[in-house]
């Protein structure tokens, strides 16, 4: 059957999960390629499966719904329906982002709703602009960094300006997170906030594309796609897609999609290296 919707169930009680997929069974637009009992074999199945549809349980043990988010690169991020048990707090900031939600015990009427929304994205391909509002929902819920320019243009102890800074400074309240730039695997875009990954971990930060490209040596960091920077010390393979297109593999596993106007000059780059 054609444009049915490729979906991965993610919670750490067997029985959600059992009860979820036992409702899903009877559509037959939807496809369970993968049932995840926690947040790292989300992750996982997200790079393996390349889902439409994800059913993310929040409240799980170790990596949470939140930094499951966090950790999917945004160009394969699928369509996001959460299972919650959260409060009212929470299920504002859902409905403000104009996010589906699923309240656990699951009633059928609720789900019919979110299943009728998640086949109108579909059908419309509204992936952006849905990677965007899950983006400003982390931001809501989790808190966001501003870069600190000031210190991020300073002049070094010389007195000369860094044309490429060796630090990323993001502010979070009254801390300053201080990222070593070569520790950066990518950056990514998302409406109004970029995701910083590093390390193992994602900083939401409001700024734009420009500031990182103006800030960061393009002899390491290299625009990739339309909304992705990537640091290309990290690249470990580059592989065809479909549409003239290339997936590229990080250290760590992670696939970005390599857009073919920016394909030449990637490969020109890494034959050099």
């Amino acid at each position: 059957m054609g444009n049915r919707i490729r979906t991965i169930i993610v919670d750490d009680e067997p029985l959600a999960r059992r009860g979820l997929e036992l409702r899903l069974a009877s559509l037959s637009d939807i496809e369970i390629v993968a049932q995840c009992v926690n947040g790292r074999e989300a992750v996982d199945a997200v790079a393996t499966h390349s889902p439409d549809l994800m059913f993310l349980d929040i409240e799980m043990p170790g990596i949470d719904g939140f930094e499951v988010l966090r950790r999917i690169p945004q160009t394969s991020m699928p369509l996001v329906v959460f299972v919650t048990a959260f409060d009212r707090y929470a299920i504002e900031a859902f409905d403000a982002h104009a996010l589906d939600y699923l309240l656990k015990p699951l009633i059928d009427e609720r789900l019919d709703s979110a299943i009728a929304h998640v086949r109108d994205q579909f059908a419309q391909r509204r992936s952006i602009r849905h990677r965007e509002q899950l983006v400003a929902l982390l931001a809501s819920m989790t808190g966001e960094g501003q870069l600190d320019a000031e210190e991020w243009l300073a002049r070094g102890a010389d007195g000369v300006a860094r044309r490429w800074p060796d630090v990323l400074p993001i502010r979070l309240g009254r801390e300053t997170i201080r990222l070593q730039v070569n520790m950066i695997d990518w950056i990514d875009a998302a409406g109004d906030y970029m995701c910083v990954h590093a390390e193992g971990r994602t900083h939401v930060v409001r700024a734009t594309m420009k500031q990182f490209e103006e800030r960061l040596d393009p002899s390491s960091f290299q625009r990739v796609h339309r909304s992705t920077i990537v640091n290309i010390r990290r690249i470990r393979r580059l592989k065809p897609h479909t549409n003239g297109e290339y997936f590229l593999t990080l250290e760590g596993g992670h696939e970005l999609k390599l857009s073919r106007s920016y394909r030449d000059r990637l490969e020109r780059i890494l034959q050099e290296r």
